[in-house]
């Protein structure tokens, strides 16, 4: 008996100019899309020119993170920028609150939570060499939440200079955000997401993806943010990387998707989450008194 080899996946690709709605359902079924032309060329020239300045300011040295897990996994190739909201006056006005990426965050996670709040956002520029990741789900960094119905995470890789499949672009698994925890996949059931400069894939935390192997002499370089629901602590300490100092001067949008903003559940029978003397610090804020 003769088998058919089955079919590669594939992932759905929409432009950012498309229907908000359409993209959002597609993303929810398949797990992953990707979305062109997110960010314009002045863009992606103004915010490479600041984060060449910060890496050409770090030490040599071997890189090293908070344990050996997270260093291996990372790989001595592979050159980070995290908290980039404190670094980033380009990230700050023209990608952290960007439209489309708001447009996704209220269809896919405005339902599970009174506010949204951005996860992580940095800059991951992988040198040749450069291995494969672990599959992997980033939802899991809330190992001790069960399973839920619901997204936890909306996250994205936007390419901010050539990402192809040569080149260790993103690796999706689509549909495996609806897989049991253990299932791992088949080779054709795993898409490079290969990607012109400003082009994003947009995923789901509960889909299994990873970093591809760098198998060129380029580096290649991305920027991943993700963005959670209100009422889970972030990834990124953003009241650490984004200071009240600087938070003070940012418009009141910025202020709210920085984790500043109250969390108030009243509405749906709750309580609410991060207030400062009862009461929303934004307004605080506005007010000089924080």
């Amino acid at each position: 008996m003769i088998t058919t080899p089955a079919a590669p996946a594939r992932i759905a690709a929409f432009d950012a100019s498309d229907d908000a709605d359409a993209i959002a359902e597609r993303m929810l079924g398949d797990g992953a899309v990707i979305v062109r032309n997110v960010l314009g060329q002045r863009t992606l020239d103004a915010f490479n020119a600041e984060i060449d300045e910060w890496f050409a300011r770090q030490d040599a040295a071997p890189r090293t993170y908070m344990n050996d897990t997270v260093t291996h996994f990372f790989g001595p190739q592979t050159r980070h920028l995290a908290g980039l909201a404190g670094k980033s006056k380009v990230f700050r006005g023209e990608v952290l609150c960007h439209e489309v990426l708001m447009a996704q965050c209220e269809r896919v996670l405005r339902p599970h939570c009174a506010a949204y709040q951005l996860n992580f956002a940095d800059v991951m520029d992988r040198g040749p060499g450069a291995a494969r990741q672990l599959i992997h789900r980033d939802d899991g960094i809330w190992p001790y939440l069960p399973r839920q119905a619901f997204p936890l995470e909306f996250a994205t890789m936007i390419a901010l200079g050539p990402f192809t499949p040569e080149m260790g672009a993103t690796l999706i698994v689509p549909g495996s955000h609806r897989w049991d925890a253990d299932r791992q996949p088949e080779p054709h059931e795993i898409v490079a997401a290969g990607l012109e400069p400003g082009d994003a894939v947009f995923y789901l935390g509960s889909t299994l993806h990873a970093g591809g192997e760098n198998r060129t002499r380029q580096r290649r370089r991305g920027m991943h943010l993700s963005y959670c629901l209100g009422w889970l602590r972030t990834e990124d300490n953003n009241y650490l990387t984004a200071p009240i100092d600087l938070v003070r001067t940012l418009p009141r949008e910025q202020q709210a998707i920085l984790g500043y903003a109250l969390h108030d559940g009243i509405e749906v029978n709750g309580g609410f989450l991060g207030a400062v003397d009862w009461r929303n610090p934004l307004d605080l804020i506005s007010e000089g008194k924080i």
